[in-house]
């Protein structure tokens, strides 16, 4: 069953009618620039706790911006009635929040260049979640919890699904008519062992990534049910594994934590509105100023990160984003040099970059498009690397398995990371877990202590749906490819020593 195609009740509204009048209006009252953007966004979130249901529930919201550029100034208001009479007050309204806002813009707003687009942007996906009957959703995840339950060997689990399809309409006064839908989804499954004796306890998650998929990925795109049957025996493994000393280690760290890693580290820190120091108030700012681009050896040579918004089941994959620029891939670090930034086309505009690389994004009608995180991924070696290579490489130390918590600084420079699994290595094969770890640096030399990365075999796009930014506050999804990968003598530290 295939249904990849935009919803025909989506596609019914009134798309071009409204933002013909939006544009209109907008034009004869001065603005520059402007552009109408519908959106509607469904989300299905269930949630189950052992053998019973906990949450089943649908949501919907669906609302339309006009954002102009007036005398110099943004400008932007929005509504949720889809009537050429609220259309037509909330143009007026954005109009004149550029002219009141004139007087106090010290920077004239100018836009980098972008073509035309008439376009129509489905991602790529099989079974539309949202056409799967809600009894089969709840009987996966209960079906999953009971094989877990049935090992006798945890006291707890939670499982979850997110599903979410998102459907944009974007019109510019320059021409531009764009319609997209993409869909992604997530899942989640923890378990719980508990020690009656002592009350001590220890959870453990799997490490499978959300995608920009369908339903398909909860039936042929992961195994679930080998979690299901793992997790229970690894998790009284870890309950009775040692504490680790803290110290120097050489670690391997599996691709379903390291994306993580980048995210914080790199993702974030080449924003250019950080950069800038644009955003500040959420999350702070950033240490990769421009006077670094092209000379900081951010990492290893081996180390090649790219932004793209093209990878295939990428969270932040799209055609266009929220300014109507057509997506593109591009490096960030190349040979461990930074090379790039994420763009929107404000910015790539004042900072003479040329053209916008398409990171504007808005999580709902509502809410002006900020500059977003796209896709950022480190490259796998074109070796065939496999992780035993890479393990063997080591000889002794932690491989690690699996994100959970993290800390970063205001500038994207100190941070400290945990994990789910935490497997000691002693002459390049794993001999146990240990636990209660935490691995610190900063950005640049943690990067550049890499000394190898996984091949293709070791490769995975994992990410996040709940990316925050900006005030207020907006989410967005974005995912990371990366390798597993070789780091040399990082510092580790003792979660239970550190808290006591």
């Amino acid at each position: 069953m295939t249904t990849r195609a935009i919803d025909p009740t989506f596609l019914a509204l009134p798309l071009d009618r409204l933002a013909d009048v939006a544009l209109d209006i907008a034009r004869k009252r001065g603005a520059t620039y402007a552009d109408f953007r519908v959106e509607r966004l469904r989300n299905h979130v269930i949630v189950a706790r052992d053998r019973e249901l906990q949450t089943s529930v649908e949501g919907e919201t669906v609302g339309f911006s006009v954002r102009v550029v007036a005398n110099g100034a943004w400008g932007f208001a929005a509504g949720v009635d889809l009537t050429v009479e609220a259309v037509s007050d909330v143009a007026r309204r954005a109009v004149e929040v550029a002219q009141s806002l004139a007087p106090l813009n010290t920077e004239p707003v100018t836009l980098a260049d972008e073509p035309v687009y008439h376009d129509t942007y489905v991602s790529s996906y099989e079974i539309d979640p949202f056409a799967v009957a809600e009894d089969h959703k709840i009987n996966f995840l209960l079906t999953l919890n009971e094989r877990a339950l049935a090992s006798k060997l945890i006291d707890r689990v939670t499982s979850y699904l997110l599903l979410v399809r998102e459907q944009k309409y974007l019109a510019s006064l320059s021409g531009s008519r764009i319609t997209q839908q993409r869909v992604r989804v997530k899942g989640d499954f923890t378990a719980v062992r508990i020690d009656k004796s002592t009350g001590a306890f220890e959870t453990m998650g799997n490490a499978a990534p959300p995608a920009g998929q369908g339903w398909e990925y909860f039936t042929t795109g992961y195994d679930w049910g080998k979690d299901a049957d793992e997790i229970p025996a690894l998790l009284e493994q870890k309950m009775a594994s040692p504490s680790i000393a803290p110290g120097r280690y050489d670690v391997v760290i599996d691709p379903t934590n390291l994306w993580l890693t980048i995210h914080e580290s790199i993702g974030h820190s080449t924003e250019l509105d950080r950069v800038l120091g644009y955003e500040a108030n959420y999350a702070g700012t950033s240490f990769a100023t421009l006077d670094k681009l092209n000379t900081l050896q951010f990492g290893a040579p081996m180390m090649h990160v790219t932004g793209d918004r093209q990878v295939e089941h990428g969270l932040s994959t799209i055609g266009y984003d929220d300014e109507g620029v057509a997506a593109q891939t591009w490096d960030i670090v190349r040979d461990g040099v930074l090379v790039g930034y994420q763009l929107d086309r404000q910015m790539a505009h004042k900072q003479r970059f040329g053209r916008s690389n398409g990171c504007a994004f808005a999580d709902q009608a509502g809410r002006v498009p900020l500059q977003r995180m796209p896709n950022v991924s480190l490259s796998a070696s074109a070796k065939p690397i496999t992780l035993n290579d890479l393990l063997s490489g080591m000889g002794d130390g932690l491989y690690i398995v699996g994100d959970k918590s993290w800390s970063i600084d205001m500038q994207r420079y100190n941070f400290q990371f945990t994990g789910q699994k935490f497997f000691q290595v002693r002459g390049g094969k794993i001999v146990g877990q240990v636990k209660d770890v935490a691995y610190q640096s900063r950005t640049t030399d943690f990067w550049n202590s890499m000394e190898a990365v996984g091949g293709p075999s070791t490769y995975v796009l994992g990410g996040a749906f709940n990316c925050g930014k900006g005030q207020p506050g907006q989410i967005a999804p974005v995912s990371h490819g990366c390798p597993a990968a070789l780091f040399r003598q990082i510092n580790i530290l003792n979660t239970a020593q550190e808290g006591s």
